[in-house]
């Protein structure tokens, strides 16, 4: 997700099952009604999915757009070869994957109807840039989905000492590889510093519960390799 001169991406690749929990269903959920609306008009749609990991969401897309095309991107050739593998097992074939900065990405302006980034901008230094980016490869008209956390609005019960301070170590962690923990709250001023006029931004508010112990696992799972 980082251009030279760009901060990398913090957490890395070795714990992706909380990421492949993930779907378009639980956590793109925002841009459905609209992708269905659009593939009415043009079934042919082309989407592009920015920091796309392990896949699971981009490949949950392509399924809304079947006789469209999904063009799902990482900076990581490693963890694409294993997106690919699980759109393989879903029988996806209207995908494909590609690596690529989203500081730089190589395509040609106008390119996509739709442009989608999950939980990506959070752990970049400077965000709007990277929208900008975004910006450039949608056509005009099109539509950039974008969703990200507040770490500040996280909260848990019981409020367990060494959970808190668990929690206050993932926010120093991601601060000092140069993320930010205020997404959620920054979008649509990161959308606005882009370029982005305000009457053509939709802000919405989403949420994740992890309440059964299967969730919590995964979920604690996910954070101790990134604390060590």
């Amino acid at each position: 997700m980082a251009a030279s001169g760009h901060n990398k991406y913090g957490p890395g690749y070795g714990q992706v099952r909380h990421h492949e929990w993930r779907t378009a269903e639980n956590s793109s959920s925002h841009l459905l009604p609209k992708l269905q609306s659009m593939a009415k008009d043009n079934p042919n749609l082309k989407l592009l999915d920015v920091g796309a990991g392990s896949g699971t969401i981009s490949t949950s897309l392509a399924r809304y757009i079947p006789d469209g095309h999904v063009t799902a991107t990482d900076i990581s050739d490693e963890i694409l070869v294993r997106a690919k593998e699980f759109a393989d097992s879903q029988g996806v074939t209207n995908i494909e994957f590609k690596r690529a900065d989203v500081f730089e990405l190589p395509f040609s302006d106008s390119t996509f109807d739709v442009t989608h980034a999950h939980q990506v901008l959070c752990h970049l230094d400077t965000p709007a840039e990277a929208i900008q980016e975004m910006i450039r490869v949608t056509k005009p008209g099109g539509v950039i989905s974008l969703r990200e956390s507040d770490m500040h609005m996280w909260c848990f019960w019981p409020e367990i000492p060494g959970l808190l301070k668990f929690h206050e170590n993932q926010i120093r962690v991601l601060v000092a590889n140069g993320g930010q923990d205020k997404g959620g709250r920054q979008l649509v001023s990161w959308t606005l510093k882009a370029g982005v006029a305000r009457q053509d931004i939709t802000a919405s508010f989403g949420t994740w519960c992890y309440s059964d112990p299967e969730d919590r696992r995964v979920w604690g799972e996910v954070f101790r390799p990134r604390l060590s």
